[in-house]
């Protein structure tokens, strides 16, 4: 247990000062001090500062995964699974709402390594996502007419976009953001 607590406190040490100073300007110093851990126990978990950015997202991107993987295993009509595949998304975003601000601000900066690498991890999701519009417009559930890529990117840049507007603590819960981005979409995909 104590291992974790030490991975967690630097990745959250990492979150936070990334937010405040942005990474290019946080050094691996000011990390390990507001963790209150040695570099050494830093360097057990993360190799460098780059692994230690990868690590915040790669987190989410295993999380948001391995939920969208247990939802498609469930066989539940395509519908009700696109519905808890929007809604998990949105929710694990949110939750993880200071780590994706920080990442999509320096995803840039990242190795071209670990870029390639999230690409491909993020491509992967995208995918599998797709293949469930794709199997609702087999069904005629969902709208032909427009590419898949579109309508599903469209999907993903309101939830890229939830740090600029999402407040948690304000009048609508997590869920209901959720609810109603993942209503907006599924009826703006529906077919006619």
């Amino acid at each position: 247990m104590k291992d974790f607590n030490v991975r967690d406190q630097v990745a959250r040490a990492a979150v936070e000062l990334f937010a405040e100073k942005g990474y290019a300007t946080t050094s691996v110093q000011e990390v390990v001090e507001r963790a209150g851990v040695t570099k050494g126990a830093m360097y057990h978990y993360y190799r460098s500062k780059d692994d230690l950015l990868f690590g915040i997202y790669e987190r989410m991107l295993t999380l948001q995964r391995e939920h969208l993987d247990e939802i498609i295993a469930r066989g539940l009509p395509t519908a009700e699974a696109l519905r808890m595949a929007c809604i998990d998304v949105i929710e694990t975003s949110i939750d993880s709402l200071q780590e994706g601000t920080v990442f999509f601000r320096s995803v840039h900066m990242l190795s071209p390594e670990r870029q390639r690498e999230v690409t491909r991890r993020r491509r992967e999701y995208n995918d599998a996502f797709a293949t469930l519009v794709r199997n609702g417009q087999r069904e005629g559930l969902y709208r032909d007419d427009i590419p898949i890529a579109v309508l599903v990117a469209n999907f993903f840049s309101d939830i890229h976009y939830l740090s600029n507007w999402y407040k948690p603590g304000g009048t609508e819960s997590q869920t209901e953001v959720a609810e109603q981005i993942t209503d907006l979409f599924l009826k703006g995909i529906a077919a006619t």
